[in-house]
């Protein structure tokens, strides 16, 4: 057992000698995804220094109600992280223009009203982000032309201008200022701001574009560890399956079934088949025979050349067979009659003995055997 399980005890030690490794020698921070301190393709660190390139001042914040307000642009890209109070206090603080990245119905309604979800097409408004054209008059996507977009979708309301449409409704609304204060950007998906996204299409333009309006930009850094608001639902797997996904798995449950009824089917009674080589019995004794001696199994071979013995005498002296073998007593009882000149207690020690205790033993046995057969087949 050692010996086989060895290797794979082996490759079991390396795997976890290596995942040792890769975590002690891992420990280098992590960032969320979408966060401008982060360089991993999912961060956003390239478009803050792109926006620094061209005198835009960056800040970053942990708590978007003590963001001064002025002259700046404010991005929130988890606005349903923030409490009612929170959302109160960015609404009232009128910053020039608010960057909302997938914000749901409570963040809409305090910081964006007259937009919501798209939910026309009856399942939940949500797109795959690909390369899409604007189709829009807004003078920024127009600029960077086709971007990366999708997500989730929103219906550009009243005064809205909803760019980038995909189905039923929009992945990128700019709600202008209504007394000159601020306008408000929502978008449905941040990929295009991503660092690995950036080069692709006109992501860097519409970027630098929605951006880049303000001398002044505050990023808002999301506490993910913090429990969602009252009232807040989190998204759960079905959410993200479209509408009339269980009909493909009605239809797989059919095909199985069809498959197990194809692969089940019987065309006819089961064909015997002749052996393709015949066996001598001779061969067959003998080979079973080296098996008992290798096994060294010498009481198994006395056994079965006892049994072997009895079964066959036992109708030669009338002795009825039960359950496939004659009663010992009555065997012996009858050999005793038939040979007269051997007691009783020899016929039973013979048949009916301890095992052997070696070959030569075994030999013996076996001679002495067909020597009683043959005086009670020819007395």
């Amino acid at each position: 057992m050692w010996r086989r399980a060895r290797w794979y005890l082996a490759v079991l030690a390396a795997l976890l000698i290596g995942a040792a490794a890769v975590s002690a020698l891992g420990q280098d921070r992590r960032y969320p995804p979408l966060d401008p301190r982060s360089y991993d393709r999912d961060g956003a660190h390239a478009v803050v220094a792109l926006l620094e390139r061209q005198g835009l001042k960056a800040e970053f914040t942990t708590d978007p109600a003590t963001a001064a307000a002025g002259p700046d642009t404010l991005v929130l890209p988890e606005p349903d992280l923030l409490d009612p109070a929170q959302l109160r206090a960015v609404a009232a603080a009128r910053h020039r223009r608010l960057v909302l990245v997938t914000p749901g119905p409570a963040a809409l309604t305090a910081l964006a009203p007259g937009i919501r979800l798209s939910d026309d097409a009856g399942g939940l408004p949500y797109a795959s982000v690909r390369s899409t054209p604007p189709e829009c008059a807004l003078t920024e996507a127009v600029r960077a032309g086709s971007a990366q977009q999708g997500g989730m979708l929103y219906t550009s309301g009243s005064r809205g201008t909803g760019c980038y449409p995909r189905a039923h409704g929009y992945p990128l609304v700019v709600l202008p200022a209504g007394d000159g204060d601020r306008d408000v950007v929502v978008l449905g998906s941040g990929t295009f701001l991503h660092n690995g996204e950036l080069a692709k299409d006109g992501d860097a333009a519409l970027a630098l574009g929605l951006l880049g309006s303000q001398p002044r930009l505050t990023w808002h850094l999301p506490d993910y560890s913090a429990p969602l608001p009252e009232g807040a639902r989190t998204k759960s797997f079905g959410d993200f399956l479209p509408s009339g996904w269980h009909w493909a798995g009605y239809q797989l449950a059919v095909a199985a079934v069809l498959a197990a009824l194809w692969r089940g089917r019987r065309l006819g009674p089961v064909v015997s088949e002749n052996l393709p080589v015949v066996v001598r019995a001779a061969e067959t004794t003998e080979g079973r025979a080296r098996l008992y001696r290798r096994a060294k199994a010498r009481g198994r071979a006395a056994e079965a050349l006892r049994g072997a013995t009895a079964h066959r005498l036992a109708p030669a002296l009338g002795v009825p067979l039960q359950a496939g073998a004659p009663d010992p007593d009555a065997l012996c009882v009858a050999l005793a009659d038939r040979l007269s000149e051997r007691p009783a207690g020899d016929v039973r020690a013979l048949l009916y003995g301890p095992p052997p205790t070696d070959d030569a033993a075994l030999l013996r046995l076996a001679d002495d055997l067909d020597a009683l057969e043959r005086q009670v087949r020819n007395p």
